[in-house]
């Protein structure tokens, strides 16, 4: 299947890979051009390589929202020569460069019983680190325009970051938003994420064009719903943690699967006791 840019605010361009529906975004200056994640492997990588370079000719920056494969195991293949910058925050920088083969292990674990041809690609696609660290925040200049890349906190992983394009009203926002599946946990921080995510809402207009980490582009009034659903989940982890709670019991009261939110809590307990 060939897969394609639509263009989502003025030359500001989503693609979606049908494998996994993880989106990558592309925005086009003067003379510059970023790519916002890298997708799964070096085949994936490619064939976004050129539908990339059928909307421009010019340089990439390019920069992973988070560590997870889907989002940056093409860096190798984007990268180019002489190589682009790749931007990331500072924490996933150091995991991919001094950690790729836990990082690979994690991947193919994941992919292994249920896409097992992606796996065996993963297996064998090189992982290339990042090299421009982000502490809180960078502002990149796109061939003219301005993107801005932000550490907002803790959430779907301990290192996200979020890029906005204020020339637009555009941000992409990783996995820290979801709009084909739930919010995903396994290495999350989901007492910190409620405020992260309120954090996001504060960049966010009443006609913000946001683009999650997997799933269709959404908005404002998305986002702040999937806000109200991680502080409701985050009070019923308190509130089970005071009243010494199993987790799966829980989780059956959470606003997502049981079977996704039982991650969670037990994630959410860890945060409380200093265990995360």
């Amino acid at each position: 299947m060939t897969v394609a840019f639509t263009e989502i605010a003025d030359r500001v361009y989503v693609l979606r890979q049908p494998m996994l529906d993880v989106n990558v975004t592309l925005v086009v200056g003067d003379g510059a051009a970023l790519v916002v994640d890298t997708l799964s492997t070096a085949a994936q990588a490619a064939e976004l390589a050129a539908a990339a370079r059928s909307l421009t000719p010019d340089p990439f920056i390019l920069v992973n929202t988070h560590h997870h494969f889907d989002h940056c195991f093409g860096n190798a293949t984007l990268v180019g020569d002489p190589p682009s910058p790749i931007y990331a925050h500072q924490l996933t920088c150091a995991l991919l460069r001094d950690h790729p083969e836990l990082v690979r292990r994690q991947a193919y674990d994941e992919v292994l019983p249920a896409e097992p041809a992606l796996a065996t690609e993963v297996a064998r696609t090189r992982i290339l680190a990042p090299t421009h660290p982000v502490q809180s925040e960078t502002t990149v200049d796109v061939g003219g325009r301005p993107v801005v890349l932000r550490h907002l906190g803790r959430g779907h992983t301990e290192g996200d970051l979020v890029v906005q394009v204020p020339d637009a009203d555009v941000l992409v926002a990783g996995d820290l938003i979801e709009e084909s599946g739930p919010p995903a946990f396994e290495d999350a921080y989901p007492l910190d994420w409620v405020e992260t995510v309120a954090a996001l809402l504060r960049l966010t207009t009443p006609d913000s064009v946001v683009v999650p980490g997997h799933g269709a582009v959404v908005g404002q009034d998305f986002v702040q719903r999937q806000h109200e659903d991680l502080a409701a989940l985050a009070w019923l982890i308190r509130d089970g943690d005071a009243d010494h709670s199993p987790a799966e019991k829980i989780a059956r009261h959470a606003p997502f699967d049981p079977e996704v939110a039982l991650t969670a809590v037990r994630r959410g307990y860890a945060e409380l006791h200093g265990g995360l």
